[in-house]
């Protein structure tokens, strides 16, 4: 890269066509951290780790922000050294920081579109097999494949918390925990639907088949974020279900809780100890009961979870074509690729970036 055609890097920030609002968020961060040294701040221990959680997360944007800035302007002064002094050794230097630099701030500016109140916890995932019988119960275990590849490829962990397996294959219902930084904000742009059209494996007259399931993604919740009372939870215990092994069917492991107010029920065997499995389904309940606290509104809830209705026709956010031709399309963003192969082992990045760009941003920090 000559200097000639290198991209101008001086000048503002601009980020997905808005200015990026650093004073603003400076003010932020530092009336925090005066609120955070006053006597009476722990008076209200929640109100106070919430201060705290969002302290975190506007420092953890203003930071990286201001060492992108630093190396802009030290590329900037090697290019005003190179018009005095040329160097061929310099300038390899400098080009190979320009687009370092120019591949970072577009991993930033990524990062900067996760601004919601709970982006940066973990991710309660589930996936539903819909209309399309043993097909969609495959498609549902395919779906579960690619979202464990997708978290094994961004160095997050997966745990799967409850499974329902399918009548023939696949399942009828899996839920899974994806753990890592900013998990849920990338992963609730894959909540709805998803469509998939192939020939099928299991018809002998090799025809093709529509399938779909229904993808829900829901933020971690911490048990003293939402308030519970014991008397409205029904507990049960019961033997695990399954395709078989020395532990299935011999104890009673597995939990069923149901809150009875709302009628929310959440099931959780795959653990060995009652204990563990009590503890991932108080988990997924809490995520849920936090959506109905936030929201007060079923319409807002299906929002917030992608389209409410059923995994069938005329409701997909997503469709995966194989035959006759080979595509992958949102429907909500337009962006499609077609490497069927390589998004279903994992590579959704392109799917969840165009969907964040094209989301207004809940809280962010651009004019």
């Amino acid at each position: 890269m000559s200097r000639k055609r290198c991209p101008k890097l001086a000048g503002d920030w601009t980020l997905l066509g808005g200015i990026f609002d650093l004073p603003r968020l400076q003010n932020e961060i530092a009336e925090l951290e005066k609120l955070s040294a006053e006597p009476s701040f722990w008076d209200n221990p929640d109100s106070a780790n919430r201060s705290l959680q969002k302290l975190s997360r506007l420092r953890g944007i203003a930071t990286p922000f201001l060492e992108l800035d630093k190396t802009e302007r030290d590329i900037q002064e090697l290019y005003d050294m190179l018009r005095q002094e040329p160097d061929e050794g310099t300038e390899r230097e400098a080009d190979k920081m320009a687009i370092d630099l120019i591949a970072k701030l577009d991993a930033y500016e990524l990062r900067t579109l996760l601004s919601g109140e709970h982006d940066g916890r973990n991710a309660l995932l589930e996936v539903n097999a819909g209309a399309g019988g043993s097909e969609a119960c495959d498609w549902a275990a395919m779906l579960q494949r690619m979202y464990a590849r997708y978290a094994e490829q961004h160095g997050y962990k997966m745990e799967i918390l409850s499974e329902t397996p399918g009548d023939v294959t696949g399942y009828r219902s899996v839920q899974m925990l994806i753990a890592g930084e900013n998990a849920y904000g990338f992963l609730k742009a894959e909540s709805g639907v998803h469509r998939l059209v192939r020939i099928s494996p299991f018809d002998a007259a090799a025809r093709r088949h529509t399938s779909f399931a229904k993808v829900e993604v829901l933020p971690e919740i911490e048990e003293n974020e939402v308030s519970i009372n014991p008397d409205d939870l029904k507990v049960e215990t019961l033997r695990a279900g399954g395709a078989g092994g020395q532990h299935v069917n011999k104890t009673e492991s597995a939990v069923r809780i149901t809150h009875l107010p709302t009628g929310l029920v959440v099931n959780c065997q795959n653990e060995r100890s009652q204990h563990k499995n009590r503890a991932s389904a108080m988990s997924v309940l809490l995520a849920r009961l936090s959506e109905l606290e936030r929201t007060q509104s079923q319409d807002r809830i299906n929002a917030l979870k992608g389209d409410g209705g059923p995994a069938a026709w005329g409701r997909q956010i997503r469709s995966y074509v194989m035959q006759p031709y080979t595509m992958v399309k949102d429907h909500r963003t337009g962006y499609e690729t077609g490497n069927v192969s390589g998004v279903l082992d994992g590579d959704i990045d392109g799917f969840i970036e165009a969907f964040l760009k094209k989301a207004p941003p809940e809280d962010a920090f651009i004019e």
